[in-house]
């Protein structure tokens, strides 16, 4: 791995990979000696580092106090802000600490005053917890849900979107980047345009973007975007981070139910919001998982994010070619840009049942089923499907596994 003292540009210029890079990238994560973990859009094997700051700190904790432990971090947890910040090319005011996307997700929604009649234009291919949030809203304040057409392709079309910023003048624009499953990359970008030319705020939510994507937020024009450590940034569970726009912190947008972290109640029996993303953080936090964090987000820019994004997508298509070898193997892929994310039906099997007997045989992959999806599924013409993500730390060895595994499973 390169130093911590290696730009971005002086990573990206080795843009090949060799097999010396993915060996030092296995021996750093130790759950690849025991698992072919294909499962990085569920969550990610953390290298050695990230657990080792993540146990120091706790270790911290129990030796001298949690508060005394978090006044000795303070400087690490600085870094935290930085490394994180550059991670999605942005300063370290715009970068709030929360305990996941759906939480960063939910206290951005919570900055807008919903009234009566306002409407949230959004695709068919929400991640289903913004989704309920959005129904919740629908429920209790009388919000509108409004979708916007998709490309032949798949994926949102921005001229849709557009057309529907005119006719219903939304209260915001909600894209979700690259959808849970079925290997779609939305046009975050080109909807960011229309958004802007219309005045209209815009979230998006970056789950699993980040540390899959090489990713420029000012190029998308959003005013959030809300995105997780656990996934393919490699980070430990339970941490996430929202990126908050100059603009939004400019028109002092601040979440809903904003606490001491975010504001100080002044003599007058109001309150003042801080300056910078902050504000959306509340007081308590797990300091060891954020520093984690940290400690992911500089792997990754020390690995190289646009290399280890091809190799991750090249790995990708492999599963699919493969896969597509395999009698009763159907792809469910959607979109003309494809992720890291491979979708598939297998010969009318129940895919949880499928996930199990993968893991007896040391694949982890996940599932997906009606039960707890059915609007997506139905519009992929899916009982259930079996997701294969895999990253830049995975070889062949693993999509061995996988092929020989599903094949003899699904023999006749």
């Amino acid at each position: 791995m390169t130093g911590p003292g290696t730009s971005r540009d002086q990573v990206a210029r080795r843009d090949t990979i060799d097999d010396a890079d993915v060996a030092r990238w296995r021996g750093d994560t130790p759950g690849t000696q025991r698992r072919h973990h294909l499962n990085n859009a569920g969550a990610a094997l953390s290298p050695r580092v990230v657990t080792d700051v993540v146990r120091a700190h706790l270790d911290l904790e129990a030796t001298i106090g949690g508060y005394e432990a978090a006044a000795a971090a303070r400087g690490a947890m600085e870094e935290c802000y930085r490394t994180v910040a550059a991670l999605v090319r942005t300063a370290p005011r715009n970068i709030a600490v929360t305990s996941s996307a759906t939480a960063a997700y939910a206290q951005a929604l919570s900055a807008f005053d919903f009234a009566p009649g306002d409407a949230i234009v959004t695709t068919s291919a929400d991640y289903l917890s913004n989704r309920i949030m959005f129904e919740s809203l629908a429920t209790r304040r009388g919000v509108r849900i409004v979708e916007a057409a998709e490309l032949p392709e798949g994926g949102v079309d921005p001229v849709s979107v557009a057309e529907q910023v005119r006719a219903v003048r939304p209260r915001l624009v909600a894209v979700t980047w690259v959808p849970t499953f079925g290997g779609l990359v939305q046009r975050v970008e080109e909807v960011g345009d229309v958004c802007a030319e219309a005045g209209v705020p815009y979230v998006v939510d970056g789950c699993q973007a980040v540390g899959q994507l090489d990713i420029d937020v000012a190029a998308t024009r959003c005013d959030f975007l809300a995105a997780t450590a656990r996934k393919f940034l490699r980070g430990p569970r339970g941490i996430g981070f929202l990126y908050v726009s100059d603009a939004a912190l400019a028109r002092g947008m601040h979440p809903l139910l904003v606490d001491m972290r975010g504001a100080t109640w002044t003599a007058a029996g109001g309150y003042a919001t801080y300056e910078g993303a902050r504000r959306f953080e509340q007081w308590e936090q797990p300091y060891a998982l954020a520093l984690g964090m940290g400690a992911a987000a500089r792997y990754a820019l020390d690995a190289g994010i646009a290399r280890i994004s091809a190799r991750a997508h090249a790995l990708a298509a492999d599963v699919r070619r493969r896969l597509a070898r395999i009698p009763g193997v159907r792809s469910l892929e959607r979109g003309g840009r494809l992720s890291a994310i491979a979708a598939f039906e297998c010969d009318g099997r129940d895919a949880a049942t499928l996930v199990t007997a993968l893991r007896e045989h040391g694949v982890n992959v996940s599932s997906q089923s009606r039960d707890e999806n059915v609007v997506s599924l139905e519009r992929l013409g899916a009982r259930s499907l079996l997701r294969v993500s895999p990253h830049y730390y995975n070889d062949a060895g693993d999509l061995d596994a996988l092929e020989s595994a599903l094949r003899e499973l699904l023999r006749p």
